[in-house]
């Protein structure tokens, strides 16, 4: 498996309107995408660019999706998990497993159209890992 580069971080949010306006207020944040439903994955996702990566705004639909939980622990929000690029998502989950690694789920397309998957975070410190596939072209 090879690690690739950051791609973005994951923040919850109870509201992407004002976790938007936050970022452009306090932040000077310019490029920002317009949300749009993840229903697969019960969530609304919101991405705000970086020279160097991405924020991942992401708000929950319902009380089922797993941020409503995330959020019920941390009301305001919060950093919720980074995400890396792999060359190969399928190599990369064998290998994770081979280790000893929770991989949690079978890999599914993500809010970027690749292939993703979620690493626990008792493997990471506490920290949730999710591996993308890295979009075609990207490098």
């Amino acid at each position: 498996m090879t690690l690739g580069r950051l791609n973005h971080v994951g923040v919850a949010t109870p509201s992407i309107e004002r976790s938007v306006a936050t970022y452009r207020t306090l932040l000077g944040a310019e490029a920002i995408g317009e949300p749009f439903d993840l229903p697969a994955q019960g969530v609304r996702v919101c991405f705000v660019d970086t020279p160097n990566t991405q924020i991942e705004l992401i708000e929950p639909f319902d009380e089922q999706s797993p941020i409503a939980g995330f959020l019920k622990k941390n009301p305001a929000g919060g950093q919720h998990h980074v995400c890396f690029e792999v060359p190969d998502i399928h190599a990369a989950v064998a290998h994770l497993k081979a280790e000893g690694a929770t991989v949690l789920g079978e890999p599914r397309i993500g809010a970027h159209g690749t292939p993703i998957v979620f690493v626990h975070p008792k493997d990471f410190g506490g920290l949730l890992v999710e591996l993308m596939e890295t979009p075609a072209g990207d490098h």
